[in-house]
C-alpha cells in the first residue's frame, strides 16, 4: 500500500523508484538511520575520542549522551512540523548540515566545544530521523521497513565497531567523522530517487482521524517502545563489565558482542519476510519472552555458554521486537507524526537506559539488581504494549488483507 497523490504530488525530474518496493525500503532505511549512526558505532566512538583525543571516559560518554539527547530533542520538535513540510528539501538540508558538523568536529580537540557540537548534532540528525519516520509511515507496511532499517543498522554498524578502532590509531579520530560523512553522502544520493510520498489529502487524514485520537492507546505504544529500548540499552551499555564480574575474559567477551551483533539481522530480516501475517501482539509477546530469559540468564554469566546464548538471544530479540512496535507507532495516522513520536520515544530510552542502569549499579557494582531491574521493565513494556497491539490486529482483522510486496 502506499499513500501517494498524483493529483498533489510534484513534478518529478528523476525517476523514482517503486514506492513501495524493496529498493525503496532500503532507501529509506538509510535516510532513518544516517541521522543516527553513530549509536550504532557507539562503541568504536568513545574507545576513539579516549585513545585519540586523550578524553576520559567520562567525557567521551558526555559526548555520546549529548548526541543522543539533542536526537531526542530534534525528533520531539519535529513531530509539530512533519505534516507540514516538503521532506525531501528538508532532508537535503539537514544532510547537508549533518556532513558540516561531522567536519566541524575534525577540527575540535576540547571536551566541552565537542559536547556542544554534538549534540546540535544530535539535534540535526534527530530531525533527520523524525522526517524519514514520517515518510516511512506514508509509504505502507511501515513494519517490513523498520525490519530492513535494523538489517541496514546491525550490518554497518558491525562493520563500523570491528574496523574503525583499528583505523583511529593509523588515522586518527578523523577516520570516526569521516565514516559518518560517508554515510550521509551516500544518503545524500538516494534520496533524489525515492518517490514523493506527500501527505495525504485532508479527506483522507478526517476519515483517519479516530486513530489519531486514540490517545490511550498511543500513549501506551510509546511508553512500551521507551520501556523497550531503556531495559536493552542499559544493560548493553554494562555488558562488557557485568561479564568481567563474572570472570569471563575481555577477547571472549568482545567476540560474543560481536556476534550477538550480527545475528541480531536474523530478527530483523524475520519481520521483513513476516510482516503483518501474524499480527504484533503474538510475535511480540514470544520474543520479549525470550528477551527476559535471556536477561534472567545473565545472572549465571559465569557460565561462557549461557553468556553467548543469551546474548545471541537478545540480539535476535532485541531486532525483532523494536521494527514492530515501531510500526505500531506509525500506524496511529497517515501523515508520519505518531510515526516521528514513536521515534523520539525510541531515542529518549535509548538515552535513558545507560543512565538509570548506572546509578542502579552504583559504586557496589550490583549487576544483580540492574539484571532484575530490567526484567521488571521489560515486563512492564510487554504490558503497556499489549492493548494497543490487540486493537490494531482487531482492526487489521476486519479491514481488506495486507497485500505483501
Amino acid at each position: 500500500m502506499t499513500t501517494n497523490d498524483e493529483s498533489t504530488a510534484p513534478r518529478r525530474t528523476l525517476p523514482a523508484v517503486r514506492s513501495d518496493g524493496t529498493t525503496a525500503r532500503v532507501f529509506l532505511a538509510f535516510l532513518a538511520t544516517a541521522g543516527l549512526f553513530y549509536v550504532n558505532i557507539m562503541p568504536a566512538i568513545v574507545d576513539g575520542l579516549i585513545g585519540g583525543l586523550g578524553f576520559t571516559a567520562r567525557q567521551a560518554g558526555y559526548v555520546g549522551s549529548a548526541n543522543v539527547y539533542g536526537a531526542a530533542v530534534g525528533a520531539l520538535a519535529i513531530v509539530f512540523l512533519v505534516a507540514r513540510l516538503p521532506w525531501r528539501p528538508v532532508a537535503y538540508a539537514l544532510l547537508l548540515t549533518l556532513i558540516g558538523m561531522d567536519l566541524l568536529s575534525m577540527l575540535v580537540a576540547s571536551a566541552p566545544v565537542l559536547i556542544a557540537a554534538r549534540f546540535v548534532h544530535g539535534l540535526v540528525g534527530g530531525a533527520l530521523v523524525g522526517i524519514a519516520f514520517a515518510v516511512i509511515a506514508r509509504a505502507g507496511n511501515a513494519d517490513r521497513t523498520f525490519g530492513v532499517l535494523l538489517v541496514v543498522q546491525f550490518g554497518l554498524g558491525g562493520l563500523g565497531n570491528l574496523y574503525l578502532p583499528r583505523l583511529v590509531p593509523v588515522f586518527g579520530v578523523d577516520a570516526l567523522f569521516l565514516a559518518l560523512i560517508a554515510f550521509s553522502t551516500a544518503t545524500l544520493a538516494m534520496v533524489p530517487w525515492l518517490a514523493d510520498y506527500p501527505v495525504p489529502t485532508k479527506q483522507r487524514v478526517a476519515k483517519d482521524a479516530g486513530s489519531r485520537v486514540a490517545r490511550v492507546p498511543l500513549a501506551l505504544t510509546l511508553a512500551a517502545i521507551f520501556l523497550f529500548q531503556a531495559a536493552n540499552m542499559g544493560l548493553f551499555a554494562f555488558i562488557i563489565g557485568l561479564a568481567r564480574a563474572a570472570g569471563l575474559e575481555l577477547d571472549f567477551i568482545t567476540w560474543t558482542l560481536a556476534l550477538s551483533g550480527w545475528i541480531g539481522i536474523v530478527g530483523a530480516m524475520l519481520v521483513v519476510l513476516l510482516g503483518l501475517r501474524f499480527g504484533r501482539t503474538l510475535p511480540v509477546a514470544v520474543a520479549l519472552v525470550v528477551t527476559i530469559a535471556g536477561f534472567y540468564a545473565l545472572h549465571f554469566s559465569a557460565s561462557a555458554t549461557l553468556f553467548l546464548v543469551a546474548n545471541c538471544a537478545m540480539g535476535i530479540t532485541w531486532a525483532f521486537v523494536i521494527p514492530y512496535l515501531l510500526g505500531l507507532g506509525a500506524a496511529f495516522d497517515e501523515t508520519g507524526q505518531t510515526a516521528a513520536l514513536a521515534g523520539f520515544a525510541s531515542k529518549m530510552g535509548l538515552a535513558s537506559g545507560p543512565m538509570v542502569a548506572g546509578r542502579l549499579l552504583g559504586d557496589g557494582n550490583d549487576y544483580g539488581l540492574m539484571i532484575n531491574a530490567g526484567i521488571a521493565v521489560l515486563i512492564a513494556s510487554m504490558l503497556a504494549g499489549a492493548l494497543p497491539a490487540l486493537r490494531q490486529d482487531r482492526s487489521r482483522a476486519g479491514s481488506a488483507p495486507e497485500t505483501n510486496p
